[in-house]
């Protein structure tokens, strides 16, 4: 089976062709282009024979609480998405322009729509609940959805095949790191938490993302500095993290600027990483027991110095690092701890586009 998958963006539509037997991208691209039917008749004419495709795949950021595994698209569908706009204003109207362009493309082509926040549905009500009234939560949708979960649910089951023996028993915890980072505790291939929340700002610092911060801090800069809750809401999404720290939010560029001894980007690293161990202490925790850690994302996978800065101090709970294993470049999956230890560390290149295509085409392939 053949599926096209598309992540469709604010100014660009990214694709893949992935045959789902093999597991083989057989076309790849971006086009870049805010006209989304255009852009899906450019995608269809790189490919060069539509009648190929037999499923469209849509990477869509918001579920929400409705959507909780691989949804075969139809106009309530569609509704639904608009209407978590609200819930994912940069994300969800392009995700639905994609999808109603590659309808128009190919129209009697099966749509599918797997969602960014569907693998966290399996939160427990403890960890999703917000603690605030409860008329308020229910009438605005305000609870923890976690993000990235394409990716997690993708390189915790490479993770677990690597283990091998009972994947039910496995307990891993997942650190997506990039532009946008998020970590996530994974018991039996289910999310028991996650660190992004009510959006993707929670949790761990990112490249502009402030993370986790008080609450009254927005507060206190909209009576005292003058700031709109709008101009905070811009502070805190898109002038913070990593940027606000360093002045950079590329992260080659500060560990580069940290060996040279830049003690403003010894302290951006610093804080990074003191984040990171923080929750991965906390979900050790959570867990009872951790059999493999993992490092995906853009960082996570390239940054040998940002993963030993993550696990600093961890070796008393059984997280170690090989040097020469950690070291080594490689784009393979693949363990950089020491045989002996406790804890198997890993790095697992993410690919999300195949996730996308192994949901899409189960979930075709069943109901035919």
């Amino acid at each position: 089976m053949r599926v096209l998958v598309i992540n469709a963006g604010s100014s660009s539509v990214k694709y893949q062709v992935i045959e789902v037997g093999s597991e083989t991208s057989v076309h790849s691209g971006v086009v870049e282009s805010v006209d989304y039917e255009q852009a899906l008749f450019e995608v269809l004419e790189r490919i060069g024979d539509p009648s190929t495709i037999d499923v469209v795949g849509h990477r869509v950021v918001h579920g929400g609480e409705r959507f909780v595994e691989p949804t075969l698209i139809n106009q309530e569908v569609e509704t639904h998405i608009q209407e978590l706009s609200l819930l994912a204003p940069l994300h969800n109207p392009a995700n639905l322009a994609g999808i109603r362009a590659a309808r128009s493309a190919l129209p009697g082509v099966p749509q599918v729509a797997v969602f960014d926040t569907a693998f966290h549905q399996s939160i427990p009500v403890e960890a999703s609940t917000v603690a605030i009234p409860e008329a308020l939560a229910r009438e605005y949708g305000i609870r923890k959805y976690g993000f990235h979960g394409t990716s997690h649910r993708y390189v915790s089951r490479v993770a677990s095949e690597l283990l091998g023996g009972d994947p039910a028993a496995h307990r891993i915890i997942s650190v997506h790191l990039g532009n946008g980072s998020s970590i996530a505790a994974i018991k039996g291939g289910k999310s028991l938490d996650t660190s992004m929340g009510f959006t993707p700002l929670q949790g761990l610092v990112m490249g502009t993302r402030a993370g986790d911060i008080d609450p009254s801090i927005v507060g206190h800069l909209t009576r005292h500095a003058g700031l709109s809750v709008d101009e905070v809401d811009d502070v805190l999404n898109k002038h913070s993290g990593l940027l606000a720290l360093s002045g950079s939010s590329d992260f080659r560029t500060i560990t580069e600027r940290a060996s040279a001894g830049d003690k403003q980007a010894l302290l951006a690293v610093d804080v990074w990483a003191w984040r990171i161990r923080h929750y991965i202490g906390g979900y050790l925790a959570l867990l009872g027991g951790l059999d493999a850690l993992v490092f995906t994302g853009g960082i996570g996978e390239n940054s040998a110095l940002g993963r030993t800065k993550a696990t600093e101090g961890l070796a008393f709970l059984g997280i170690e690092l090989d040097e020469y294993l950690n070291k080594r470049p490689s784009s393979v999956a693949r363990a950089v701890s020491p045989g002996a230890s406790a804890t198997t560390v890993m790095v697992i290149p993410t690919n999300e586009e195949l996730e996308i295509a192994r949901q899409s085409a189960d979930l075709i392939g069943s109901a035919r």
